[in-house]
């Protein structure tokens, strides 16, 4: 069943570009200073509202000697950046030192997220607010509930549909692969055994290929290279990722075939050369999904002080 906010419990639009503090002393600013965190954070972001909902459960730490292991400690979220992790805990530490017990985990991870999409070239969008943080953060959820670099759209749509996304939605934020970077082992199977063929990927650009062969060989490679996303321009939230896919530059298979397939083409056509548009449709793609699987007051959630651990 697609996850929902409560509809007695609406957000709280707070438009501005920091928190809104608690007193009367105007706005608590969270400084926002290193455009390579974007994609860091933004992955985060999705991820955490895909297992759990928007709940900052991924922000957990596995307890020491524990036998169940929590969200962000799952073998398919091994890429996401510690730093983006660390960001959100500074974040945290000054909303507590001014303004306690008031804003949440998930609110403040939100936030982070688009303020580095702006600071990045993208977007600026509000953000709603009013979410707790969620209770439960376990690994053994992630890996059926997040795409998967290799997901075909069938397998997408079915994944975001089951999170109350529409095929749009699906094409939409995808494009928040206009920036970062994939390790090796996220596309290797692309360069040399598609789909079990012991042939590359069809629908891969022949000077890519060989360039991404380089840097990716099949045995023995160093498994920290990473590639972009976008090989246009890989620091910039724009809408060049659109257009890669259609001049087979796409990095990731799940990327790549969304231009090969017909039911989601057109929507990509359609964004490639318009950023006004892919921007207008990213802001609200991304309230949406930030409104998956909302908690709302102490029955549902909890307030952390401190994003990594449980309240007691």
């Amino acid at each position: 069943m697609p996850l929902a906010v409560p509809a007695n419990s609406p957000l709280v639009i707070t438009p501005s570009h920091a928190l809104n503090s608690s007193s009367s002393s105007g706005p608590l600013p969270v400084n926002i200073s290193k455009k390579n965190l974007s994609q860091g954070l933004l992955f985060v972001s999705s991820s955490n509202c895909f297992v759990e909902g928007c709940d900052a459960s991924i922000l957990i730490s596995s307890k020491p000697g524990s036998n169940t292991l929590a969200e962000k400690d799952a073998l398919d979220n091994k890429d996401l950046r510690v730093e983006a992790f660390e960001t959100i805990s500074k974040a945290k530490a000054l909303v507590e030192s001014k303004c306690p017990g008031v804003v949440s985990c998930a609110d403040i991870l939100a936030i982070a997220a688009r303020d580095y999409v702006h600071l990045a070239g993208g977007p600026y969008y509000q953000v709603k607010q009013g979410r707790w943080d969620g209770r439960i953060s376990m690994a053994s959820r992630v890996s059926s509930n997040i795409p998967r670099a290799n997901s075909t759209v069938d397998q997408l749509l079915k994944l975001f549909g089951s999170k109350g996304l529409t095929q749009e939605d699906l094409v939409v934020l995808s494009g928040a692969h206009t920036i970062g970077f994939a390790h090796c082992q996220n596309f290797l199977s692309r360069l040399y055994d598609y789909r079990g063929t012991k042939q590359p990927d069809p629908a891969i650009d022949p000077r890519l290929l060989k360039a991404l062969r380089m840097s990716c060989p099949k045995n023995g490679g160093n498994i920290d290279i990473v590639e972009p996303f976008d090989v246009t321009t890989p620091f910039l939230f724009d809408q060049a990722y659109y257009s890669n896919l259609a001049a087979k530059l796409g990095l990731l298979a799940s990327d790549q075939a969304l231009f090969s397939d017909p039911r989601t083409k057109p929507l990509v056509q359609g964004l490639a050369n318009d950023k006004n548009k892919f921007f207008q449709a990213f802001a609200a793609a991304m309230e949406k999904m930030g409104s998956i699987g909302v908690k709302r007051g102490r029955k549902h959630g909890e307030k952390r002080k401190d994003c990594s651990v449980h309240m007691s």
